[in-house]
């Protein structure tokens, strides 16, 4: 599970930055807008995984509301979710 977490963590993040940085450009400045749709589906799914995800393993380590806050405002900010990955993941796998 803990794996699973790190994994949809490190997607979630990537497909945040491809959607912003490479198919949002593609899609208002090249009029290419079908990139956009397929990567935004990818990023909605991997979205609801990690809050998902992250509130169970919350509950699961037993995490004070801070920590567990930190986890699900991740998902909200560029880079947020390879900060989480670093900071309290690779952390609680040792």
């Amino acid at each position: 599970m803990f794996k699973l977490f790190r994994l949809t963590a490190i997607l979630e993040g990537i497909s945040y930055l491809a959607l912003f940085a490479v198919t949002m450009p593609l899609k208002y400045m090249a009029d290419l807008p079908m990139p956009n749709k397929y990567v935004g589906y990818a990023h909605g799914v991997l979205f609801i995984a990690y809050i998902i995800l992250a509130v169970v393993f919350w509950f699961e380590k037993k995490w004070s509301i801070k920590k567990g806050f930190i986890l699900l405002v991740a998902s909200l900010l560029p880079f947020a979710t390879f900060y989480v990955d670093s900071r309290y993941l690779k952390t609680s796998e040792a």
